[in-house]
């Protein structure tokens, strides 16, 4: 079953059920890592600021950050300085221009509590709600050995005979969520709804009907294809045809080999660890340090 994203209860009324909330899709996308191809090391991204990028703001001047101090001996592609987790403020540009930055405390503070109960405020017919609306699917379980499951069963019989759904909103994690409470053939289900001003009008994009001409046979004509291609809805009938080809190529491909162990053979010659290291240097010390005196016998000789 997995682990559930949050528990708590559905209340409606003076009926309390118990429930726990299980995400209902399982994304398959394949996620690659990057690796450096000559060293065979993954490739990091780090929280870091450039000598060259002119600032976006004027920084504190109490706390204004370090000079770069590259060091001579290592080549320099661009100078870059580690940020502190400390010193990282949030950002963001309003629709006037203006940016304006607050800090991780301030952030924290606005934070919603996370919710407990989702109280169903009202009940409307699921048709009203159009599908552009939903933004991600859980399913509800009943909490066992709760008195959950007469309350659950209660809530989905209810719905179904109803044909409608409950809206509510609670705080999953960090954000707050507008959510519709429907009914399954067994179970009820979650969805997450974008908020009404995160949905773009349809007016945008519409056409007007009034300046296009299509006659009643260019209609008639029309619904015959259309069922003639109709179909009952079968999801197994539709896979990820790229990823399944994507994953037939990976499967082909014979594996990474090992990375060699330091100091065995097959590393590049040269130190294979700290300790290596220090005797390589006070090797070279003493090496040069006699070169030294053999040239400075030699001097005196010829003197």
């Amino acid at each position: 079953m997995g682990q559930a994203v949050w528990t708590g209860s559905i209340s409606f009324g003076l009926v309390n059920i118990p429930v726990k909330l299980y995400p209902a899709t399982q994304p398959k996308d394949v996620h690659f890592h990057l690796y450096d191809r000559r060293s065979g090391k993954r490739v990091r991204y780090e929280r870091v600021t450039r000598a060259e990028e002119a600032p976006t703001f004027a920084p504190d001047p109490a706390e204004e950050a370090p000079a770069f101090a590259p060091d001579p001996f290592e080549p320099q592609v661009d100078a870059v300085r580690g940020v502190d987790v400390d010193d990282v403020v949030r950002g963001v540009e309003l629709p006037e221009g203006d940016l304006v930055t607050i800090s991780e405390d301030e952030f924290v503070s606005l934070a919603p509590e996370r919710s407990r109960t989702i109280e169903l405020e009202e009940f409307v017919d699921l048709a009203e709600i159009d599908p552009v609306f939903y933004e991600k699917s859980y399913h509800v379980a009943p909490v066992r050995r709760a008195g959950a499951e007469k309350p659950y069963v209660l809530l989905l019989m209810a719905l179904q005979a109803a044909g409608m759904v409950g809206i509510g909103r609670f705080v999953l994690r960090t954000k707050p969520h507008l959510v519709a409470i429907r009914p399954l053939e067994k179970t009820l289900a979650l969805e997450t709804l974008f908020f009404g001003d995160e949905v773009r009008s349809p007016e945008e994009f519409s056409v007007r009907p009034a300046d296009v001409t299509v006659s009643e046979r260019e209609v008639k004509t029309a619904r015959q294809l259309i069922s003639a291609m109709a179909a009952a809805w079968s999801p197994s009938a539709h896979s990820d045809a790229y990823r399944e080809e994507l994953l037939t190529l990976l499967r082909s491909k014979s594996p990474a080999g090992p990375a060699p162990e330091i100091g065995s053979a097959g590393v590049s010659a040269g130190v294979s660890d700290i300790g290596d290291l220090m005797a390589a240097l006070r090797s070279s010390v003493e090496a040069v340090k006699q070169r030294q005196g053999s040239k400075s016998a030699t001097s005196k000789r010829a003197g």
